[in-house]
């Protein structure tokens, strides 16, 4: 199961580079987004936020169990024990990716889309450091 899930994150963080790679020079300065741009956006946030999930609820989570064989925490104790593990940097950090996640998969609701995806572009960095784990 776990060597599924890291080819599953491998190409998953592969992906998302490809993407991060095309938006991190975008300019957030409320100008009116082209529909070629916004599909990269949306494209980007979409492997930014499944990305993110094999790693967290698939990936951290096994490790976590790999750990500690009785581990049923929640989302956040997997966090924290991935921090105090070591397999993360900031159990906080990692929050904010998960509530940025599920904003945009509602992007549409948010009244600063730039702001949003600015603050993608500057957190994938930190998604795609898990590759040295792998």
């Amino acid at each position: 199961m776990k060597g599924q899930v890291v080819q599953d994150l491998k190409k998953s963080l592969g992906h998302l580079d490809y993407s991060y790679q095309k938006v991190r020079h975008f300019k957030f300065d409320g100008h009116e987004w082209s529909e070629a741009e916004l599909e990269t956006l949306e494209s980007f946030s979409s492997r930014f936020a499944r990305t993110s999930d094999i790693f967290v609820s698939r990936y951290l989570r096994i490790l976590c169990l790999e750990a500690d064989p009785g581990f049923r925490g929640s989302l956040v104790d997997t966090l924290n024990l991935g921090e105090k593990s070591g397999h993360i940097g900031s159990a906080e950090t990692w929050k904010r990716i998960r509530a940025l996640r599920n904003v945009a998969a509602h992007e549409y609701a948010t009244d600063d889309v730039d702001m949003l995806y600015q603050e993608l572009v500057s957190l994938a960095p930190t998604i795609l450091e898990i590759a040295k784990l792998l």
